[in-house]
């Protein structure tokens, strides 16, 4: 059987219920919603890590951050000769890479160019086809790219309509004698979420739209969380809590002009007959908790920051309007995706195919999603490490100084009732934390605070080695 393309897209910070598919009434969706009409949506994709770059690390690798080293953001990820853009390579595909990349920093200076150029070689991970990136930026009227050599291109207009546009014309040019596998990795959704970082088109829509608090909003700063001095509980109080609305209006406009984008990609597929031929895959690398449980951004195992959007759609081998409730994790999909464009799965690879629960064969699934919060978004700074378990009913966690967290998330989605002191749960405690303990045990995850890791992984923020590897 001929081997299918691959387009994989991911936007930043999206989350899995803002979208008219999945219930959201005040989403402006339409393409993704008719995406999903197509599609078999993943209720219980999670990401492993839901920080940028600890994310894309897995994503790219099928490994757990522990395996990565990659334990906050702005840092350099090791080269790994087992990543899936090698695999890809070395299978006969065409590869191409647009947009977001976040794992060749070196340094918290978004002005600092060599955070942005990815020279050929290494530490593109096989992405050896078209390369079009950037480290990190979230002003996307200020957008940029490096391609193949230390050349900055400014982008006219706004970045994710410059990053389709790219990618319209990858799959133009794409030679149709050989597969392909595109990753398209858009910015957008994630913050500034100011009016003059808004997509002009679809701003209006949203100005007046006012959005309702979820039952596990406080209106406080979680006594739980670890902040940073940037952003203290009086922080979030003063300037955050009081602005949550204007926030969300051009958050929703970002996704506005997300669907947009995605529609053009889609419409191009089909333009260019591939779309029989082409695996496609849209989901996101976290979500946002937007005040819920007292927190502000993602970092943490509760559903609003850790739950990603999850569509596959392969016509004629996924059947339309589908659902599957099989754990999907991060390190999960390196594997998944090989295995259906019939590639060989690398033996470090620590994630487990789902293929079985996605084309309706036999097959064993994982059991539970192994989630592991390393530490802080992109500071050396200790107090909100965590390690989690998330099956199809419950999500297990325990903080680093001990505390625990058990919540069913189907009889109780918003997570608003611990029942982790709770004796008629004591069975089921027992359980999770034995399946925990196995699973740090098979990774040498040690569950350190996250200061451990500098000068130890990390060596003037560049990662040199982790749990299971060095950089040789």
């Amino acid at each position: 059987m001929k081997q299918p393309n691959l387009v994989y897209v991911f936007a930043d910070q999206l989350r899995a219920d803002v979208l008219g598919y999945a219930g959201d009434a005040k989403a402006h969706t339409p393409n993704i919603d008719r995406f999903a009409s197509q599609s078999m949506d993943f209720k219980n994709a999670v990401s492993v890590y839901p920080v940028c770059a600890p994310y894309r690390a897995s994503l790219f690798s099928g490994k757990y951050p522990s395996s990565t080293g990659m334990v906050i953001n702005e840092i350099r990820n090791m080269p790994d000769p087992d990543a899936i853009g090698h695999v890809l390579t070395g299978g006969g595909y065409q590869t191409g890479y647009i947009g977001k990349w976040h794992l060749y920093n070196h340094s918290t200076d978004h002005s600092d160019m060599t955070n942005h150029y990815v020279p050929p070689g290494p530490y593109r991970l096989g992405f050896d086809g078209f390369w079009s990136t950037y480290g990190f930026n979230h002003l996307y009227k200020k957008g940029f790219y490096f391609q193949d050599d230390f050349v900055r291109h400014d982008i006219q207009g706004y970045e994710p309509d410059a990053q389709t546009d790219m990618a319209v014309h990858y799959l133009e040019n794409v030679d149709r004698e050989k597969p392909f596998a595109m990753f398209l990795s858009y910015g957008t959704p994630h913050d500034p979420w100011t009016w003059d970082n808004a997509p002009d088109e679809f701003a209006d829509m949203f100005r007046d739209v006012q959005f309702d608090d979820p039952p596990n909003f406080t209106g406080e700063a979680s006594a739980d969380l670890f902040w940073n001095a940037r952003f203290s509980k009086e922080w979030v109080k003063d300037n955050w809590i009081p602005n949550r609305n204007a926030f969300k209006q051009v958050y929703y406009s970002m996704v506005a002009n997300l669907d947009a984008n995605f529609g053009r990609l889609m419409t191009a597929l089909n333009r260019l007959g591939l779309s029989e031929d082409t695996i496609v895959v849209f989901t996101s690398d976290h979500g946002e908790m937007w005040g819920a449980q007292g927190r502000i951004a993602k970092k943490i195992f509760y559903d609003e920051a850790a739950r990603v959007p999850f569509l596959m759609r392969w016509p004629s081998r996924i059947a339309e309007a589908s659902q599957t409730d099989v754990c999907l994790n991060t390190p999960d999909i390196m594997p998944t995706l090989l295995d259906l464009l019939q590639l060989p799965i690398p033996a470090s690879v620590e994630g487990q195919s789902v293929k079985p629960s996605i084309l309706g064969e036999s097959g064993l699934e994982p059991e539970a999603a192994f989630l592991q919060g390393m530490g802080h978004t992109y500071q050396w700074e200790d107090g909100d490490e965590w390690r989690a378990l998330r099956d199809k009913q419950f999500t297990y966690a325990r903080m680093i100084d001990g505390k625990e967290f058990l919540f069913d998330h189907r009889s109780d989605p918003y997570q608003l009732n611990n029942a982790a002191a709770d004796p008629a749960y004591g069975e089921r405690l027992e359980k999770y934390r034995g399946m925990l303990n196995a699973k740090m045990a098979e990774l040498q995850d040690e569950f350190h605070p996250c200061t451990w890791y500098n000068g130890r992984w990390v060596v003037d923020r560049i990662v040199v080695r982790s749990a299971s590897r060095e950089l040789l």
